[in-house]
């Protein structure tokens, strides 16, 4: 994959190497290619928006749970949000409790972000471990193993 170049005079070593840049959570990242694995390995990727998300989801689940708000529209009132954006964040307290520990790890893919799971997903968490192509499933213990993207996939 990668390209190298001696210059004429033999001083000059020139390499090229293919990769991507990518944008995450304000940050630019570099992409190895697939197929090639990084000679360094990366720390995890704590995406903020993605936890901040999380954790509005499951305190505003709890406010609903405990009758502290009778409905959605209710807490978004006291909130001051829309009551669509409501719904779409409280969607992910249906996320598989594997892909929930990738995200607060920051182990989660790199195509995974805020905004594509906002969009619906499958709530069955074999369906989401599919989605994502987690390597080991919900019986194995996955202890939250990254997953992957596939071009279908809001997740």
């Amino acid at each position: 994959m990668t390209h190298a170049r001696l210059s004429d005079d033999g001083r000059t070593l020139t390499v090229r190497v293919p990769m991507a840049f990518a944008k995450r959570g304000g940050r630019k990242s570099v992409i190895s290619p697939d197929g090639v694995s990084s000679l360094v390995s990366s720390p995890p990727q704590i995406d903020s928006a993605l936890i901040k998300a999380l954790a509005r989801a499951f305190r505003w689940r709890k406010l609903l749970e405990t009758g502290v708000y009778a409905t959605i529209d209710e807490m978004a009132a006291a909130e001051k949000i829309n009551a669509s954006y409501v719904c779409r964040v409280l969607r992910l307290t249906l996320l598989a409790p594997d892909i929930v520990e990738a995200i607060l790890d920051g182990r989660q893919p790199a195509g995974m972000t805020l905004a594509g799971l906002m969009r619906p997903f499958e709530v069955e968490w074999e369906e989401q471990f599919m989605m994502c192509n987690f390597t080991t499933g919900l019986a194995q213990g996955s202890g939250g193993q990254p997953c992957r993207k596939s071009q279908d996939s809001p997740i």
